[in-house]
């Protein structure tokens, strides 16, 4: 089990921009925060403590896969218009994604400023 991860970025103001709207459509927010000058200049978003890290101190040279939960289809929605309100790039626009790994697999995916494909997937459950 996972308990928070995180991905290096260029420049953490650019990315906590997207960051703030893709994951706020999925109620997540910033959870901490660390104080510029302590050598990662990085940002926690989740909802009671933070799950997702972008900072400075991991290397951003590999472009990375994170895909979050979405409570909802309408919720993927809002993240995939919220993230590309912000300044990301389509990479999938919200759908259903047959033969993957759950029965309802709806799904959307965007790169965010470094490249970074996000995904926010909703598998059934909750709201249709």
């Amino acid at each position: 089990m996972i308990d928070h991860t995180g991905i290096g970025v260029a420049n953490v103001a650019l990315s906590a921009a997207f960051y703030d709207a893709a994951l706020g459509a999925l109620g997540m927010r910033r959870s901490m925060q660390m104080p510029p000058g302590v050598g990662t200049d990085g940002i926690g978003y989740g909802f009671d403590y933070p799950i997702f890290w972008i900072d400075r101190f991991h290397p951003h040279s590999t472009r990375q896969h994170t895909a979050f939960a979405a409570r909802s289809r309408s919720e993927v929605d809002a993240f995939h218009a919220a993230a590309l309100k912000a300044g990301g790039e389509d990479n999938g626009a919200p759908g259903d994604r047959p033969g993957q790994s759950s029965p309802i697999y709806y799904a959307a995916f965007v790169l965010d400023p470094d490249g970074n494909n996000i995904e926010a997937v909703y598998r059934g459950g909750a709201t249709p």
